[in-house]
């Protein structure tokens, strides 16, 4: 399979702003009880890897305080100006590339990142490395190849449009370099980094308003790329879209999986 450089949803298209929405809106609240369980506190020195939108990096904000630090690094940090205040540090940095943006961090967390990096391994073991002795990590990644499908319930010509296309967003995908079975992988791999306590568990939202904004926004975003490939034709797109808009159809993400440790 031919790979195309580059990712596919960059952060500077408008769509990016509704996606990142639509991931607080799903995902924090279970983001947000795992590192609750982890004990992130005052004081504590935390590195947000390629954190797009800020609801993370706010909240960890407010948790550690004034006395605490944030380091909340993207390959593109146009989204986090609004953040980019104390103990906000918001750094330019490609975490499958450069050095750690410092070290002794007593949290790491990267939320549907390493799925997407070329170098997931080198990435990994970067974050391991900026840990402190007993500090933690957690990675959440998706897994779409675990459940592929956009509606579960295949059950009309909608439903098999809009699984036709969450086919051709998956291919687009895996043609730049994005490993669709990550997920799963990951408690084997924080167990393999040396972490101890290693646990998982996983978020799977079937149907929300959320699931069809993002859906919306992320078609909108590759459109031109889903045309241009072959994988759907303008008016596959169109009637996908009215489709969606309708609200008359359960519309599913991809089951994330949330894995966590500590560093011995």
């Amino acid at each position: 399979m031919t790979r195309t450089d580059g990712y596919l949803l960059d952060n500077r298209q408008d769509e990016a702003a509704e996606r990142f929405d639509a991931f607080a809106a799903l995902f924090d609240p279970t983001t947000f009880r795992h590192l609750s369980a982890l004990g992130v506190g005052p004081g504590w020195r935390c590195w947000e890897v390629g954190a797009g939108g800020t609801s993370v990096v706010s909240w960890l904000a407010k948790k550690v305080g004034p006395t605490g630090r944030v380091v909340a690094s993207d390959i593109d940090t146009s989204r986090l100006t609004a953040a980019a205040r104390p103990p906000v540090e918001v750094r330019l940095h490609n975490v499958g590339a450069d050095e750690p943006p410092g070290e002794d961090f007593d949290l790491i967390h990267a939320r549907l990142v390493l799925v997407h990096v070329a170098d997931r391994e080198k990435a990994l073991l970067s974050m391991v490395a900026a840990l402190r002795p007993g500090g933690r990590l957690l990675i959440e990644d998706a897994d779409p190849a675990l459940q592929p499908l956009l509606c579960p319930e295949d059950r009309g010509e909608e439903q098999q449009l809009a699984n036709r296309l969450r086919h051709g967003f998956r291919e687009l995908l895996a043609r730049r370099g994005a490993d669709l079975s990550y997920g799963r992988r990951l408690p084997r791999l924080l167990r393999e980094a040396g972490l101890r306590g290693v646990e998982a568990d996983a978020c799977f939202p079937v149907t929300s308003p959320a699931c069809a904004a993002l859906e919306s926004a992320t078609v909108r975003q590759i459109r031109d790329r889903l045309v241009t490939a072959g994988l759907a034709t303008d008016e596959d797109i169109d009637r996908h879209l009215a489709n969606v808009a309708s609200g008359d159809m359960d519309l599913a993400t991809a089951p994330m999986i949330s894995a966590w440790g500590r560093k011995a």
